[in-house]
């Protein structure tokens, strides 16, 4: 089985070079942002971010229980 896919990763290389580069690249693209350092401190900075933001209230005049500032 290894000897089949040597010998058709040679094949392909020696015919169509630019295809193989372009499924090298891809890979690379496929499998290098998870291992990037870059990943770990957007993650963290993620799960610090609060999700949902507070709203001041607006005052409709008819809340009690909303203390009323100058």
């Amino acid at each position: 089985m290894a000897g089949k896919l040597s010998q058709f990763l040679k094949e392909t290389w020696s015919k169509e070079l630019v295809l193989m580069v372009s499924f090298a690249i891809g890979t690379v693209a496929l499998f290098l942002p998870p291992l990037s350092p870059y990943t770990k401190y957007a993650t963290m900075i993620k799960q610090a971010t609060p999700y949902n933001y507070p709203v001041p209230v607006q005052d409709d005049g008819n809340m009690p229980d909303i203390p009323i500032y100058p």
